[in-house]
């Protein structure tokens, strides 16, 4: 279901042949990248690229992973999202809450 790679030290997350990010797959995604904050001052990238739809429930595990790595001295950032999901987010008023980065090189740029 997850793809995952180490790039520079920083953990890049990706979804595998899954375009739509909603309450049939939320929970088993949510402990996996939340397992990921068990080890203090992890850097993880979720990279939505191929996603077209986030229901409520995937919001709900970003700001539950958002949350962890908080709690870890973690940082978590977002990038690849298409103009629609970044409509979503506006709607949310979520973009002002996330690190979004358009695409992959410029979030890995932002470390």
């Amino acid at each position: 279901m997850l793809k995952i790679e180490k790039i520079n030290n920083i953990t890049v997350v990706r979804f595998n042949n899954i375009d739509r990010f909603n309450a049939l797959i939320t929970e088993p995604v949510k402990e996996d990248l939340k397992s990921f904050y068990n080890t203090p001052g992890t850097k993880l990238i979720l990279n939505l690229e191929g996603i077209k739809y986030v229901d409520s429930s995937g919001f709900g595990v970003f700001l539950s992973i958002l949350k962890a790595a908080s709690n870890s001295k973690g940082v978590f950032k977002i990038c690849g999202i298409t103009p629609e999901l970044m409509e979503l987010f506006k709607l949310l008023q979520l973009h002002n809450v996330f690190t979004l980065y358009p695409t992959l090189d410029e979030c890995l740029d932002s470390f």
